[in-house]
């Protein structure tokens, strides 16, 4: 009954081959902990630090592909030029993303640099703007593809003649994003953050085929997230999030919510993650992990809810992401900006 399910599978992801070789973008399901990618605004928007490093790794479809899809992420981003502007600063960042579709057939590659300018207004609000600019390199193998014509009913046969003729293996492009972050944090227990961004600006072309440029161009993608940090009591701290993007007629929603409880007293140096959100129509997806001294550990699952739960029995994909976060040294005794809930 498994093979049958992985046939069928696989049946419709050849069926479906064209449109994933001009494929929709790389998403993870903790976006908020792939921030540069989810808004290039985000850049040094770092309300509980100075800087940040971190990575996050994405498997998906291991239950019913020998090779799953991975993608894996790793940025840093930082503030600086804090005592060249009235209340204001720069950041900035980068961030390198590699993804490897099932069997290598289809390989992504993308380096971007990211900037961004952040303002106080008053004491209380903070209005950010930023772009990020990159490089995309796609690879694929048509040996490790199988067409829809080279099924004969029970088996793909890759050595069948295939009508599917590509005119490259690879295509490189130059690609942009912009984005709007605006906080508002009117006590100390309360912070308030909502951003908007457009990816694929320049709407690059993209296709391994032979076709009008209009036609093979990405669709700029909007994406916009509100998120809340607030501090219940001196244990407790929960982060609410909602993200929804769309592009071309696809779109993804999630909400949901995790929470940080002190597990150390004064300072939380130790802290326990935990929440749960959904992906509309999709996944449920729950989270757990721990932050020890400024550097946070997260696993989430995705648990499939979509028709797709009969390929693959519900196991859906696996992330696992670490960050770092730290302070730089100040000289004098001088103080730490910090302008979220805090243990």
């Amino acid at each position: 009954m498994k093979h049958k399910k992985t046939i069928l599978f696989l049946l419709a992801y050849s069926l479906t081959l064209v449109s994933l070789v001009q494929a929709q973008d790389l998403h993870f399901s903790q976006f908020f902990n792939s921030p540069l990618i989810t808004n290039p605004a985000n850049t040094g928007f770092i309300p509980d630090a100075d800087y940040r490093i971190g990575a996050i790794y994405r498997n998906q479809f291991s239950s019913i592909l020998a090779s799953p899809y991975k993608t894996v992420s790793v940025f840093g981003d930082a503030q600086v030029l804090r005592d060249r502007f009235d209340n204001g600063w720069v950041g900035l960042g980068g961030v390198i993303l590699s993804d490897i579709a099932g069997s290598g057939g289809l390989r992504s590659n993308k380096v971007y640099a990211s900037m961004a300018y952040h303002q106080m207004l008053g004491v209380s609000s903070l209005l950010s703007a930023g772009f990020n600019v990159g490089w995309v390199n796609k690879v694929i193998d048509p040996s490790k593809l199988n067409f829809p014509d080279q099924f004969d009913g029970k088996f793909f046969d890759g050595n069948a003649f295939t009508s599917v003729q590509l005119v490259t293996t690879s295509i490189n492009y130059f690609d942009m994003q912009v984005g709007l972050n605006y906080a508002y944090f009117p006590t100390e227990n309360v912070y308030i953050n909502g951003g908007y961004s457009l990816m694929h600006v320049n709407q690059p072309k993209e296709t391994f085929f032979s076709a009008n440029y209009d036609t093979s161009r990405i669709s700029m993608r909007h994406t916009g997230f509100v998120n809340a940090i607030l501090k219940i009591n001196d244990r407790v701290i929960i982060n609410p999030n909602a993200y929804y993007t769309n592009q071309a007629k696809a779109s993804e929603m999630v909400i949901g919510l995790n929470a940080n409880y002190n597990l150390s007293g004064a300072g939380g140096e130790t802290q326990l993650i935990a929440g749960v959100y959904y992906r509309a129509g999709d996944a449920i997806i729950p989270m757990l992990g721990f932050e020890i001294k400024h550097i946070s550990f997260t696993f989430s699952y995705d648990a499939t809810t979509s028709s797709l739960k009969t390929f693959n029995n519900s196991q859906g994909a696996t992330e696992f992401s670490i960050i770092k976060k730290g302070f730089y040294a100040k000289a004098g005794g001088d103080t730490h900006q910090v302008l979220c809930p805090k243990f």
